[in-house]
């Protein structure tokens, strides 16, 4: 299924050269808090006020990257509903070009379960069919004029990775909870210039995971995320063992680890754009990350100013 053009969003970049395209990846979460996690199992429970926050990791690395002062083009596909009308008013209303495909299946969403100290379990609907695909003439523009292309791993994604590599533009990818094994997320763990993943999804496996993708893959370096634990970072160049990165004090009391790990993907992306060596690109990372976990959703996001105390022009 080709999915259908929409309403257009222009922004101020339209006619010009982006700084980072960004494609797949955006849903609505369904926050829910809850006093613990896992939740007892009851018949009802009762629960603080149910928010909604448009954004899901695409989203949240477009609006990141915008709020750093980036000039972003984000390309996705979402569903002519209410769902996909909250997404195009979160986006508009961070600056961000969107410009979507329209697809019969509707609009991704997650229902997340949040407990007191911020961490999450979430269930998420991705919606997209199989054969859902986004045409060539559709993205190949935008990757040409872009400076980097930050690609989710959505299905239909999958199928733009040949090109992508092809056109010489910098790729990065998030390859989230990956366990090493799944050969959906292998292709673009093999195929990106920057790979970053969560630590938690491989366990012990973990180094021997960000390892493969360095010697299998076209990788100069591999991030690994670990929430409080800081993260990990592999370099072709720095050896076989993943060097620590401390994680930042958040600079106030922890709310919502939601969009923590794609704020951390928008400093990271940040630094590298701004010719930062890539230790420094995960400092950037961490500082974005621990900011993003004392708001709730993506409702506030760190800007160039708190994140450099002489902030550079990345796009210089």
């Amino acid at each position: 299924m080709v999915a259908q053009q929409g309403q257009r969003q222009d922004g101020p970049h339209e006619n010009g050269r982006h700084d980072v395209l960004v494609i797949g990846g955006s849903g609505v979460d369904t926050v829910v808090r809850v006093d613990q996690l896992p939740v007892p199992l009851a018949d009802s429970v009762g629960v603080a006020p149910i928010t909604e926050w448009p954004g899901h990791t695409g989203g949240n690395v477009a609006l990141g990257l915008r709020a750093l002062g980036l000039g972003v083009k984000f390309l996705d596909v979402i569903g002519d509903d209410w769902i996909g009308g909250q997404v195009r008013e979160r986006l508009a209303k961070g600056d961000v070009d969107f410009e979507p495909l329209i697809s019969p299946a509707g609009t991704r969403r997650a229902v997340n379960l949040v407990d007191p100290t911020g961490r999450r379990m979430s269930f998420y609907d991705a919606r997209d069919p199989e054969d859902l695909r986004m045409p060539h003439d559709f993205y190949a523009p935008h990757v040409r004029r872009a400076r980097h292309v930050h690609v989710s791993i959505m299905g239909f994604a999958r199928h733009l990775l040949d090109d992508l590599v092809a056109s010489g533009v910098p790729l990065s990818t998030d390859l989230h909870d990956w366990d090493g094994v799944a050969d959906h997320h292998r292709d673009f763990a093999l195929r990106a210039d920057l790979v970053f993943l969560s630590a938690a999804g491989a366990g012990e496996r973990i180094g021997d995971v960000m390892r493969e993708i360095l010697r299998e893959g076209r990788a100069e370096a591999v991030v690994a995320t670990a929430g409080a634990g800081g993260s990990y970072l592999l370099t072709r160049d720095g050896g076989s063992t993943p060097r620590p990165v401390a994680a930042t004090v958040p600079p106030a009391p922890v709310v919502d680890s939601n969009g923590a790990g794609d704020a951390y993907v928008s400093g990271f992306l940040y630094g590298r754009l701004a010719g930062r060596s890539l230790q420094e690109c995960a400092r950037f990372g961490a500082l974005a990350g621990a900011y993003a976990c004392t708001v709730p959703g993506n409702t506030s996001l760190i800007g160039p100013e708190a994140l450099l105390p002489e902030p550079a022009d990345p796009t210089a």
